[in-house]
């Protein structure tokens, strides 16, 4: 039986939806037209698949999130060794993401799954690539591309049609601007720019807008300027100078030091 909205009754999944039996879905998802979901799919209570959206291997979806169109999540690596990855293959998404069209996340190609956190906001035509480990409270804008076993700690932002290349770790509340290609570690709390990317001023919007203390702030104000605009001063002795007792400028220390 269906309501006027074309949904089974009791269950949000449109009739033209094709779900597999097996796959485990809370009782107040809404599953939307033509979307596909696989037998080892998870979806948590209140996640919404507006419509075209394919959920396949074994992908994990948590609570609350809303993915939109075409979006296909749980894809195999794009990798070209191939491999019976089994089990072993999956992806694992948190809780109340915004999901835009068409974004790709693949599933893992090892032992730990591609993993991405709670309360981001994914546009249009980004990608998480496999055994990416994407934080919470991100950004990722228009066309990003995230490459295998990419790290993005929490607060991070990126730029519409910036890149990330394998194996490297974005830090906490940096912002990769549009267009950036990142081939190095992006340090935390940094602005970074350009092809190839560097690191060009404080990203002190973002500090603001999550709200680090203002005499953090100023210290890493401080700490930036010691460590980045002083050319004449060689960068391991600038990295001594540092006031660690604050959390913060202790976090860009320890990134910087292993950098």
């Amino acid at each position: 039986m269906t309501n006027r909205c074309g949904f089974e009754t009791g269950r949000a999944v449109h009739p033209t939806a094709v779900v597999d039996a097996r796959a485990e879905i809370a009782d107040d998802v809404t599953i939307g037209p033509y979307c596909v979901i696989g037998p080892f799919v998870r979806i948590g209570r209140g996640t919404k698949l507006l419509s075209h959206v394919v959920v396949s291997g074994r992908a994990t979806i948590g609570e609350g999130n809303i993915v939109h169109p075409f979006a296909v999540l749980g894809g195999e690596p794009q990798i070209r060794k191939r491999a019976d990855l089994g089990h072993r293959a999956s992806l694992v998404i948190g809780d109340h993401n915004v999901i835009r069209e068409s974004v790709t996340m693949n599933l893992s190609s090892g032992e730990r799954a591609t993993t991405v956190g709670s309360h981001n906001l994914l546009m249009a035509g980004s990608h998480v690539a496999h055994d990416v480990v994407l934080g919470s409270r991100c950004v990722v804008a228009n066309g990003v591309q995230l490459a295998g076993h990419v790290v993005v700690e929490d607060w991070v932002t990126f730029g519409g049609l910036s890149g990330v290349a394998q194996l490297l770790r974005v830090g906490e509340s940096a912002f990769v601007a549009a267009g950036a290609m990142c081939e190095r570690n992006v340090p935390p709390f940094v602005i970074v720019q350009g092809d190839r990317a560097r690191v060009r001023a404080l990203n002190v919007v973002g500090l603001e807008r999550r709200g680090v203390p203002p005499e953090s702030i100023a210290r890493l104000k401080k700490a930036f300027s010691c460590v980045f605009a002083h050319r004449d001063t060689h960068f391991n002795a600038a990295l001594r100078t540092l006031d660690r007792s604050d959390e913060y400028v202790d976090a860009l220390a320890r990134a910087l030091s292993c950098g």
